[in-house]
């Protein structure tokens, strides 16, 4: 029967009260109720109209409205009511008071909701007072309940959207009591799912014809009309499946998730029967509806907390069970948040863990995001993608290390068997690396196991290489992982192992490690590991040269930004060494490793000298002698390097490669004279090796080019003027042309911030001045003096003193020039023919060589010891 809802005026409350006066000593009770409801109706809808926080009035009106139900449902049930009358007319009238009280407790319900839907809030309470209780009139209440609903729903159909976030949570609470003993309990309890279910699809379709379906024995749902309303609600009564089809159609985003959530609750809290028949509504929605739940993370960490506290909890299976579905339906939502715990996982998580395991139909997405986890460096502050997926307050990233840990439960799994055979080259290169950074993390000083090991030897043993396993523990390499500074070398022993046990997965590793060798997004030690298990790999597998395709990755490789992946390139570069001849594009080769003289890093130049000579003994004259120039052009630069073993070694190896081509007359002078003047300067050099490296060379250069200044290299005849000039009248003779070129590269010493370069760089420059005045253009000597009177401001005597003699031969050379064109060349032509050998000029003795100086501190050690051995004797 339809009513209006009426709310009263004092005089129809004084009114209704007297109505009623005469039953006060037949059903006092009632007569009681009645009376409070009337007394707290006004005040009820009064607060609508106040303006008072809508919060604090909400829960104002929640606490009047609370007392009024616990009053008014707290009456005997109507056959009692019956019973209470002396006659037929005050039966009549108890019975009436009876239904007035529950109407007008209705429309109390009724106007606040018309108001505003949020207040439907007030339903759901009604249901946990109920439940908490049973004394109450669980059937009347239920009747009331699902009245406002169905005003609710006509309401609603007036309006363009619903704001009543509390109808998943209801909803739920209809649901469960649909499975009630009581038949009337049930009725009443579907009704209200039905308008709830109503109203929740509302949004989506205000026509109530096309809003009623019913569902077809093919599982769909067809479209009824408004006739078959009244039946609808019975196929919702102790059908789960068609509860759990229809809670899923709501276009409404948080219902879903509110009925999964509250049914999740109460299986945590309820009695065992009413948790059963949650955890069983549960699992039936999850089948359906799970890829729309949207707190996947929120009911795992509750499932966590719980079974934290009772690990026996009485719904433990059907916890694990929704953990399977949710897995099935968002793996990598329910991975991301399973890592996100404190490490190292607990028992409750690992049980966790097993409950994914079981939804094998997403192993491979599982193994995937695990994957994608351990892409990250832990102990690192959350500065990545993955962080807006993390839960914690923590924000040192621990989540790899977690990773490793759950790969161990995973990876022994048999139905994860395949996926693992499809990943296992990602895998493999995953915990390597998680391996090296768990090693250097200074927490696992906590002893926690290195659970990228563990994970790792499970990775072997379930891809059938226990051999490999078996191998790597006999040379204790598992147990010495935990040493930072063997961490390569266990890399190198892994990759070594599976190598000469001719692990089948051999092909699909290296294609992976080759694919990302070239993703220059990954970190420098990522590189690292990447060259050693590849070029391990290759080695066990392949000949050297290695094939083009794997060659061009350690070019690249030579000029990478990490030192340690340039050095382990070259070094391989350099094994190639002695079939170098074999290899396509050499010169490309070449190429790379002269590239990485440019490096930074002292070290990679070392090894790229080093690289560079050990190929030049193998390679084929041809080759070398069209690189050659490029070769020796490429050594001047190191020739004043800042490291002096540097410096030592480009002047020596320079050296050498005079000697490889010395029957390539031409190609030599022009190599010899480019470099000649570091290799003059750095005889005065301050250390011993490099000293020697240029008389090496210089040697070598006399022999080639018959300038006999060998003589004056030896300790004893050694003067570095005598050098100079010796050097400077045998260019007058053969190499004139160059002279230019020569006080060109010179004068870029005089800048130097080293005093020996500076002092030998000004009497080089002198010299060569004076060689070549009549080549020299007036405006040409007066950048050269500008250049020298700079360092007139230097601080050193010595040096100060060889600036001015210098400035002076300038000035000298300038003041003997013409301005005029035609004098100059003419002057020129005129020294050409009357070519005349430099005598001394700067006398310069007043300093030793720091090499002479530390021959003779040897002589006189040497001779001091030999003369204590005599006194012993």
């Amino acid at each position: 029967m339809d009513r209006t809802p009426k709310t009263m005026t004092c005089l129809q409350a004084l009114q209704s009260t007297m109505k009623w006066h005469h039953l006060e000593h037949v059903a006092d009770d009632l007569v009681d109720a009645f009376s409070y409801l009337l007394c707290h109706q006004p005040m009820i809808l009064a607060m609508n109209s106040s303006f008072v926080d809508p919060l604090l009035q909400f829960q104002s009106q929640m606490n009047l409205i609370e007392s009024c139900f616990r009053t008014i449902f707290a009456i005997p049930n109507l056959d009692s009511v019956k019973k209470m009358g002396t006659g037929s007319e005050d039966t009549e009238d108890v019975e009436n008071l009876y239904h007035n009280i529950f109407h007008l407790f209705e429309d109390t319900l009724i106007i606040l909701i018309s108001k505003d839907f949020y207040k439907l809030q007030i339903l759901k309470e009604m249901v946990m007072w109920m439940n908490k209780d049973h004394f109450f009139l669980q059937e009347r209440a239920l009747l009331v309940i699902s009245r406002v609903l169905n005003f609710s729903f006509k309401e609603s159909e007036k309006i363009n959207s619903v704001d009543a976030p509390c109808l998943g949570f209801l909803a739920a609470d209809m649901c469960l009591l649909c499975f009630h003993g009581d038949p009337l309990i049930v009725k009443q309890a579907s009704m209200g799912l039905y308008y709830i279910l109503c109203i929740a699809r509302c949004p989506n379709a205000h026509n109530t014809k096309t809003m009623y379906a019913k569902y077809s024995e093919h599982g769909s749902y067809s479209q009824t009309s408004t006739t078959e309303v009244e039946l609808l609600p019975k196929i919702l009564q102790q059908d789960k499946v068609k509860i759990a089809l229809s809670v899923g159609q709501s276009p409404l985003p948080f219902f879903l998730t509110d009925f999964v959530w509250s049914l999740l609750k109460t299986l945590f809290r309820a009695d065992y029967e009413t948790a059963l028949e949650a955890a069983s509504m549960l699992q039936l929605t999850l089948e359906y509806h799970a890829q729309k739940v949207t707190v996947v993370s929120k009911i795992l960490d509750d499932i966590h907390k719980e079974l934290y506290v009772n690990e026996s909890h009485i719904m433990k299976d059907a916890m694990m069970q929704i953990i399977s579905l949710l897995t099935r339906a968002s793996p990598k939502n329910v991975i991301f948040q399973l890592m996100d715990y404190p490490v190292p996982a607990d028992n409750t998580l690992i049980m966790m863990w097993e409950a994914v395991s079981t939804e094998s139909t997403v192993a491979l997405q599982v193994l995937k995001t695990l994957l994608l986890i351990l892409k990250g460096k832990p102990g690192d502050m959350e500065d990545t993608v993955l962080d807006k997926r993390r839960f914690s307050l923590d924000t040192t990233n621990m989540m790899p290390v977690m990773a490793s840990q759950a790969l161990c439960t995973f990876l022994a799994v048999k139905s994860y068997k395949k996926a693992v055979a499809q990943l296992f080259p990602q895998l493999l290169m995953a915990l390597v690396l998680q391996l090296f950074y768990s090693s250097q993390l200074k927490m696992l000083s906590k002893e926690w196991p290195l659970f990228a090991r563990d994970a790792l030897r499970v990775l072997l043993n379930c891809s059938g290489l226990q051999e490999v396993d078996y191998a790597l523990k006999k040379k204790n390499c598992w147990n010495k992982f935990s040493q930072t500074v063997y961490h390569r070398y266990g890399v190198y022993l892994i990759a070594k192992t599976l190598s000469d046990n001719n692990f089948p997965q051999f092909s699909q590793t290296l294609h992976y490690l080759h694919k990302i060798s070239g993703d220059s997004s990954r970190r420098s030690e990522d590189s690292i590991i990447t060259v050693i298990l590849f070029t391990e790999l290759l080695n066990n597998f392949f000949k050297d040269p290695f094939p083009e395709e794997f060659l061009v990755l350690y070019k690249n490789w030579v000029n990478d930004p990490n030192p340690e992946v340039s050095k382990l390139s070259l070094q391989k570069i350099g094994s190639m060494a002695p079939v170098i001849n074999n290899t396509e594009n050499i010169c490309s080769l070449l190429m790379a490793v002269l590239d990485a003289f440019l490096s930074k890093e002292k070290t990679v130049v070392i090894r790229a000298l080093l690289t560079l000579r050990r190929i030049l003994v193998k390679l084929d004259k041809a080759t070398y002698s069209s690189v050659c120039i490029k070769i020796a052009s490429s050594y001047f630069p190191l020739m004043d390097h800042v490291n002096g073993g540097i410096r030592s070694m480009a002047i020596r190896h320079f050296g050498e490669l005079l000697i490889d081509m010395k029957q390539y007359r031409l190609l030599l002078n022009s190599v010899v004279l480019g470099g000649l003047v570091p290799l003059i300067l750095f005889l005065e050099d301050t250390e011993t090796r490099v000293v020697q490296a240029c008389r090496y060379t210089l040697e070598i250069c006399d022999l080639e080019l018959k300038w006999s200044i060998s003589h004056l290299l030896k300790d004893g005849n050694y003067s570095f003027e005598l050098v100079v000039l010796n050097i400077c009248n045998n260019l007058l003779t053969h190499h004139e042309t160059i002279i230019t070129d020569l006080i060109s590269d010179t004068l870029g010493f005089l800048g130097s911030s080293r005093d020996h370069l500076r002092r030998g760089a000004l009497i080089l420059i002198g010299y060569l001045a004076k060689l070549g005045e009549n080549l020299l253009l007036k405006e040409e000597i007066e950048v050269m003096l500008e250049v020298a009177e700079r360092v007139l401001r230097d601080k050193d005597p010595v040096i100060k003193q060889l600036t001015e003699k210098t400035c002076k031969i300038f000035k000298e050379i300038s003041d003997n020039m013409s301005s005029s064109a035609i004098k100059q060349t003419s002057r020129r032509l005129l020294k050409f023919f009357s070519t005349k050998k430099l005598k001394p000029i700067y006398n310069w003795t007043s300093e030793e060589s720091s090499y002479v100086k530390e021959k003779k501190e040897l002589n006189i050690v040497q001779r001091l010891e030999e003369e204590t051995e005599e006194d012993i004797q």
